[in-house]
């Protein structure tokens, strides 16, 4: 068989199969079904003994060391279905282990709903008791309420990556973690380095923000900063930026609807996004997943946003953030062969989505989308450039923490994990653990199951969005630009749509990144931006 004729027979299989997957998980996390996650299993389950067959494998090696395939887009595609079978040429009964348990652990958190005082609360709850409230024993009740899924699914999630990592073995891989970095075209010693730079240069600044948050807090709630624990700052994990400057932005964003607010916005920047947004479930239900995510279902335009809209500056951020996500996937173009129609790498996305997400803490922004006066920008934005520096930092260092914890996750999962958890979080975010640590908090963040070695991608996408903002700023702008605000510049739109989200994964990211920017991935911009 060539290998056009297997594209051609597999895709046949794949193309449809794949549209499958997605909508499954798409009614599965809109409804909570456990029938519907089961649904989800089973399609998974199937895709994968497609790519567990050896046979085709051998083929595929085989044409991967062809000095006859030449053209780039036939060589592109055999490099991905490589990493593709690779990680499925595991015995099938561990192969359906692993999805099956990895299912029934996403449905205990999509549905999970905490109680506290009686009542059962949503993520949404919680997270308002923790920016709102003085009462300190409400605080700690509430933070305590919204981790006790972690005890839940501690037994299950360690059952999993010990699985995992057992597939991995099977594979030749040391473990699962540092196979997955592989299979997915990134370096673990790249990566550990990177991360490392990152601590370094975050480390003293940190420090020095960490203090000063801490005596205001202290004052808030009539403590000494010793007395202080991870309740008393507004994040549950503490990787958003607590309210102790002066600025309250949720007042801009109250009376505003959001759905209105952020389409005008895409569509001022030449990137129409109405349509994502009519196919979309984007309020609170029962049994629907509490956070927000973007779909992709079949690659030709079915594109999907979930999410439980507030009208606060929150989901003002995470709405501009997924449909940052929807204008990369909407834009690919669709003359690429299947297996290219999707992003570079799953952190040059989360690069877009990020950068336009941090538009809702910009007082020009702020400016031109709500309509504010010049005097109310002027007097909120040097505020906001600090809170803005403030939450890069407070999230590179939660970034570090779970880098290094499911890295170390995955060498050892035998160790005392608890332990190992609030040892990282008193290295990178200098918090106090509870006074009862043995208690599985780390798993009660859903990544773990349900995006495994993944959370680096979202560090790595902060320091490609500062890349992409300077670019689009020196090079996309015109210098007499007023504002250099991205409030109504179609040429932004026209840059991204032309360098990036066009070529899909026509190349590997870091081709893609440095044909978009003139230069290979840097910490300098993210640096620049928010370390100065």
């Amino acid at each position: 068989m060539d290998l056009a004729t297997f594209l051609e027979a597999h895709l046949r299989v794949v193309e449809p199969l794949s549209r499958d997957i997605n909508l499954a998980y798409w009614n599965a996390t809109i409804s909570g079904d456990p029938n519907d996650f089961e649904r989800y299993a089973t399609l998974q389950l199937r895709v994968q003994k497609i790519y567990s067959n050896p046979d085709e494998f051998d083929l595929i090696r085989k044409w991967k060391d062809d000095p006859r395939i030449t053209g780039p887009l036939e060589r592109r595609q055999v490099d991905l279905l490589y990493n593709d079978y690779l990680r499925n040429q595991i015995d099938p009964a561990l192969n359906e282990q692993i999805t099956k348990l990895s299912s029934k652990i996403e449905n205990q958190f999509s549905t999970h709903r905490a109680t506290l005082d009686g009542r059962e609360v949503t993520s949404n709850d919680i997270h308002q008791i923790l920016k709102q409230s003085t009462d300190a024993e409400l605080r700690k009740k509430a933070w305590q309420a919204g981790k006790v899924v972690g005890g839940i699914v501690e037994s299950d999630l360690l059952r999993l990556v010990k699985l995992r990592n057992e597939a991995a073995e099977c594979l030749g891989y040391d473990n699962y973690y540092t196979m997955s970095l592989d299979l997915n075209e990134q370096n673990e010693s790249a990566i550990v380095g990177l991360f490392d730079e990152i601590d370094d240069l975050t480390n003293a600044p940190f420090e020095k923000q960490k203090q000063e948050i801490d005596e205001k807090l202290a004052m808030r709630y009539g403590l000494k900063v010793a007395d202080l624990r991870p309740w008393h700052y507004d994040d549950p994990f503490f990787q958003e930026a607590p309210k102790v400057l002066q600025v309250d932005l949720d007042k801009y964003y109250h009376k505003t609807d959001i759905l209105e607010l952020v389409s005008m916005f895409f569509r001022g920047i030449g990137l129409d996004l109405d349509d994502v947004l009519a196919r979309s479930d984007l309020y609170e239900k029962p049994g629907k997943d509490q956070h927000a995510y973007c779909t992709d279902i079949d690659r030709k335009g079915d594109i999907r946003i979930l999410a439980n809209i507030k009208n606060d500056e929150n989901w003002t951020a995470t709405m501009l953030h997924e449909l940052g996500h929807a204008a990369y996937d909407k834009h690919i173009d669709g003359r690429l062969p299947f297996l290219l129609r999707h992003q570079a790498h799953i952190f040059t996305t989360e690069a877009v989505a990020m950068m336009f997400g941090r538009l809702s803490k910009d007082g020009v922004w702020i400016r031109d989308a709500l309509g504010i006066p010049d005097e109310n920008e002027r007097m909120i934005t040097a505020t906001i450039t600090e809170l803005l520096k403030m939450s890069q930092l407070i999230f590179a260092r939660w970034a570090l923490v779970m880098m290094n914890f499911e890295r170390a996750l995955y060498a050892d999962p035998g160790q005392n994990l608890n332990e190992l958890w609030w040892a990282l979080v008193d290295r990178y975010q200098l918090l106090t653990p509870p006074d009862e640590p043995d208690f599985p908090y780390w798993a009660a963040k859903s990544h773990v199951v349900s995006a495994p070695v993944y959370y680096h991608n979202y560090l790595l996408g902060e320091i490609l969005a500062s890349q992409f903002t300077a670019h689009i700023r020196e090079h996309v702008f015109s210098p007499t630009s007023p504002g250099r605000s991205f409030y109504g510049h179609p040429e932004i739109g026209d840059y991204l749509r032309e360098m990036i989200f066009k070529p899909g994964a026509r190349f590997r990211w870091d081709t893609m990144i440095e044909k978009a920017t003139g230069e290979p991935l840097t910490p300098k911009h993210f640096v620049e931006q928010f370390m100065r």
